[in-house]
């Protein structure tokens, strides 16, 4: 794969002269070159980003507790304390290229976890903290975790887990079996020698939602932190000077990908705030820290709008740039920005295969269009493809797709396995239809696929419908995405009873409760309809498109 663009990659954005001069001049071997270790001969994630940023003083984590503690870590703190947690897994025969989940809400024992796994040659695999305990069995069962790290408020959710892995909790006292995460921090060594890897081999697995099937496995190898580290330099725009805080959640890919290892890897510090997300909370981190760099999703901030100006009024002109990502900034969002909080706000785009490709950039000088989603990020050409993988010109709606020829720091290798033939040809498609605009900008006209977006969240319809048929009183179920004006999409159930269930506002709360408990919070369905029968092909296969394509209507009515 060639480290810099070919000519035709490199012209695609002419007409915005300073984007295109760096876009050509872009050289992945310069960045590669800043890095310790090497891609070819021996590279560690946790050297890259915590290691070598060991200087005296030099902090690395800012951390505001739930219960109003708060605390900071250095580089060299962080150092130490994953030497630790490195030689409890070597004691616990924990091998380079295992996996090690994390079970863990946003505090230091997190990144302690995370960086301790890297050290050790291990892969990192996040369970985001509302997972019920469903979506926990698949995923460990899935990537054969070797351990599960928790504490005391999720290790319930463990109970439910058939053969589970052994178990490490973050408690004073601990479950019969468990192992004490703060007993076996004080018993263990500091010095460990990072495990050197190579570029293929992975440091992260994630699962994304499927559509026609459970989640799928993303194993991210360690040549991604190359594309981390651009998409963190140039779209986020992260400065030496800037106090910088991405309240996305680590156990999910913008979380880890951006609120972790592309800060880290630039040596900067990061924030964690551990309690829920509340305007009031979200002022008043960013006056105590002095954020200057916000990254999140559009819901978090509608939420913001929602809390009115007044209570924007203090943190006005303290942020200087915000992005966003996990589903398209409509035009209020950034008015609204504009004039309450003085601060500029740009859509960005991405998927947990690729990381994020598509940017209004912070950090690069080109013109910001209302209603565009930007442009490719530098390492990535993207094209626009018809159905028959033609790429399409000016103003042609077509899928988008990634030029994996031409992209150098393209990263993914197909699915966890599954067939790598899946990741073979030109071209990534990610199933959003687009089309290019004739400054070469991209716009986004709707999915092409039947992924729920949720206040940011990716939701799998397969997996909400799976939850739903456990229940006794379901015989079959569809699940789509609703338009809803906050939460950009909201999950809407369609159930079939079976004939010794009625259907009541009792059985939707307690349908609803369920599929809480089995697989998430943010995945329940908040609108349950009874039918009599789903819209299916001749053959039997469910037309989700039918019932969506309906609640769209609906919502223009």
């Amino acid at each position: 794969m060639p480290s810099a663009f070919p000519g035709d990659a490199a012209t695609a954005h002419a007409s915005i002269p300073e984007y295109a001069e760096f876009y050509a001049d872009f050289n992945v071997d310069s960045i590669a070159a800043e890095l310790s270790g090497s891609l070819q001969s021996g590279i560690n994630a946790c050297v890259e980003c915590c290691d070598r940023h060991a200087v005296p003083g030099r902090i690395a984590l800012l951390w505001e507790g739930k219960d109003g503690r708060s605390a900071s870590y250095t580089f060299a703190q962080l150092k130490e304390l994953s030497g630790r947690f490195a030689n409890f897994l070597k004691e616990r025969g924990v091998q380079p290229g295992d996996r090690v989940a994390g079970l863990l809400p946003r505090t230091p024992e997190l990144l302690v976890a995370i960086l301790g796994t890297w050290r050790a040659g291990a892969v990192y695999q996040p369970l985001f903290t509302a997972f019920g305990s469903k979506s926990i069995e698949y995923r460990v069962a899935a990537s054969e975790a070797k351990l599960i790290v928790t504490d005391a408020d999720n290790r319930h959710k463990l109970e439910e887990v058939p053969d589970c892995p052994p178990i490490m909790t973050v408690a004073d006292e601990t479950a019969a079996g468990d192992f004490n995460f703060r007993a076996e921090m004080a018993r263990q060594p500091a010095e460990f020698a990072p495990v050197m890897r190579k570029a293929d081999d992975a440091f992260i697995m994630l699962f994304t939602s499927g559509t026609t099937g459970p989640a799928k496995g993303v194993a991210v190898p360690l040549r991604a932190m190359l594309a981390f580290y651009v998409y963190t330099r140039y779209a986020m725009d992260v400065q030496p000077e800037d106090a910088f805080w991405n309240i996305a959640d680590p156990g999910w890919a913008y979380g880890l990908y951006y609120c972790v290892t592309g800060p880290m890897l630039m040596g900067h510090a990061i924030t964690f705030y551990e309690g829920s997300f509340t305007v009031e909370s979200t002022y008043r981190i960013i006056d105590k820290y002095k954020i200057t760099n916000l990254a999140g999703s559009p819901t978090a901030y509608r939420l913001l709008i929602a809390g009115g100006a007044e209570a924007a009024a203090p943190a006005k002109g303290r942020l200087r740039v915000v992005s966003s990502a996990g589903e398209p900034l409509n035009p209020e969002v950034i008015r609204w920005f504009g004039e309450h909080l003085a601060c500029p706000i740009n859509d960005h785009y991405g998927q947990t295969e690729t990381g994020m490709v598509l940017c209004n950039h912070h950090g690069l000088r080109h013109e910001v269009h209302m209603g565009s989603a930007g442009l490719a990020m530098p390492g990535y050409r993207l094209a626009v493809l018809d159905d028959d993988e033609n790429e399409l010109g000016v103003g042609q709606p077509g899928v988008l797709a990634v030029d994996r020829r031409h992209s150098p720091v393209y990263w993914f290798q197909g699915y966890w396995q599954q067939d790598a033939a899946d990741n073979e040809g030109r071209y990534y498609v990610t199933g959003d239809t687009v089309e290019k605009n004739q400054d070469g900008s991209i716009s986004f006209i709707g999915r092409g696929d039947d992924i729920i977006t949720s206040s940011g969240y990716r939701i799998g319809p397969f997996d909400v419908e799976s939850a739903l048929l456990e229940h006794a009183a379901v015989v079959e179920a569809a699940v789509v995405g609703k338009p809803d004006p906050e939460r950009t999409e909201l999950v809407k159930a369609f159930v079939v009873l079976s004939k010794d269930y009625q259907a009541s506002a009792e059985l939707v709360a307690e349908l609803q409760q369920y599929v809480k408990h089995r697989l998430a919070a943010h995945s329940y369905p908040r609108e349950i309809e009874f039918l009599t029968e789903l819209p299916k092909t001749p053959s039997g296969k469910l037309q989700r498109f039918i019932l969506r394509n309906q609640e769209i209507a609906k919502a223009k009515i």
